[in-house]
């Protein structure tokens, strides 16, 4: 078996949510608990840091992962799901993991599988554990997939629990009011270990609270403790001044991600870190500074309103939710532009009115879809569009949309490519 081959086996073989949505979707620990124990029981073996929220949890994790490996710790980092190569899920000081030990692993674990059936998001879970053990990781990042208390990453017992926001969001599978989501994410919470918790929200706030109080579990609310006094941008460069609300003392970020909406999750870092500096890890100012700079660079983060193209400005975004939506139309009001294109391809599981109707009804729209099972058919989201005032027209691939876009577009426009993780994923500039 070659490395094609095996990633091939991996798609194929195995229930995929990005491909078929809920059906994929394992609702207990027991398969990722009976794969982990085949391996031994890799979870055990590492130190982590757990991460669940609707919005931001990738950013977070890059950039504690970012952080942690500034100040001279190997780390682990397992996020999903990737853009281009499936390996960008799992990540040792930033490097892409082995393609023979991808081979090996499946190789190992087919019998496994064949017993277990099952999907492809546990076999990825175990995958990362094996492979951070391997590599002998002092800490690993652990985002969590969907959700928290089912997710199949909820085997880990981290140094510290983070749970960076809630938001409208997969409501078919974790609840549909505000605080039934705020409770599966708190699942990830662990008898006494410490949690912070990214934005306070007074619908979900008690819900973290009681949990907390039932695992003893120390609870932290980030934006409580710090705040952002000043920003601005310098050359798609977001720079912070961070004060501590208690004391007022103000420190200077200068982050490589540019969205305004990463000032809530540096809070977040910033409160995590340190509870991390409590604990004994030697992390200092510098270290943050430093990593919050490079933060791409260092652990291969893409799709966060980055920029690839000027004259016309080229954005990719991978915001796709309803909450996601709402901070893509705040940074297009902090944006300079002469005229708005927007590229855009959703998924069917998506609450598709809801975020059609936040959208700018002043841009130009290019409606296409995500090579998946799941994407909305274009000439449908052309449809719901247009009965909501947006005005444009369908392509059948996200890179004939862009074309289009980019020939249409005068050197002072911005183009705008979002919706789902997977149309970023697909384009080709």
């Amino acid at each position: 078996m070659n490395y094609e081959q095996a990633t091939n086996y991996l798609f194929t073989r195995l229930p995929m949510f990005s491909r078929i949505g809920a059906a994929a979707y394992k609702k207990d620990l027991t398969n990722t608990l009976r794969l982990c124990e085949y391996l031994g029981n890799p979870q055990t073996k590492f130190k982590s840091i757990h991460i669940a929220g609707t919005n931001g949890k990738g950013s977070t994790s890059h950039m504690l992962a970012a952080v942690l490996q500034t100040a001279g710790y190997k780390t682990g980092l397992y996020t999903s799901p990737h853009l281009r190569d499936f390996r960008e899920r799992f990540r040792v000081n930033g490097e892409m993991i082995d393609k023979d030990f991808v081979v090996d692993f499946v190789e190992r674990i087919q019998p496994a599988i064949d017993e277990i059936e099952p999907s492809f998001f546990e076999i990825t879970v175990a995958m990362a554990f094996e492979y951070f053990v391997r590599e002998g990781v002092d800490i690993a990042v652990i985002e969590t997939g969907l959700g928290g208390r089912l997710d199949s990453t909820n085997v880990v017992i981290p140094e510290i629990s983070v749970i960076t926001n809630i938001g409208w969001d997969h409501m078919n599978l974790l609840g549909d009011t505000l605080s039934a989501i705020a409770y599966e994410k708190a699942g990830i919470i662990k008898p006494e270990i410490p949690v912070v918790i990214g934005e306070t929200d007074e619908a979900t706030k008690q819900v973290f609270e009681q949990v907390a109080l039932e695992k003893q579990a120390p609870l932290f609310f980030a934006d409580t403790q710090r705040y952002v006094a000043e920003w601005k941008y310098d050359h798609h460069q977001l720079v912070l001044q961070v004060a501590t609300s208690a004391t007022d003392v103000r420190n200077s970020y200068q982050l490589d991600l540019p969205g305004f909406y990463q000032t809530k999750n540096c809070i977040t870092v910033l409160e995590v870190i340190y509870h991390l500096q409590k604990a004994g890890y030697k992390i200092t100012e510098a270290h943050i500074q430093q990593a919050l700079r490079q933060v791409k660079k260092l652990t291969g983060l893409h799709g966060r309103w980055e920029v690839i193209h000027t004259n016309p400005v080229v954005v990719l975004d991978v915001g796709h939710n309803e909450d996601g939506i709402k901070q893509i139309t705040a940074q297009i009001e902090l944006s300079d532009y002469q005229h708005l294109h927007i590229v855009i391809g959703l998924v069917k599981d998506k609450e598709v009115e809801k975020v059609l109707t936040l959208l700018p009804k002043e841009a130009t729209y290019y409606f296409t879809r995500a090579q998946i099972p799941r994407a909305l058919p274009e000439n449908e989201l052309a449809a719901r569009a247009h009965a909501v005032g947006l005005n444009g027209h369908a392509y059948e691939d996200v890179n004939t949309a862009v074309k289009e876009a980019m020939h249409r577009a005068e050197k002072k426009d911005m183009i705008l490519v979002c919706g789902s993780v997977f149309v970023v994923g697909e384009v080709n500039l």
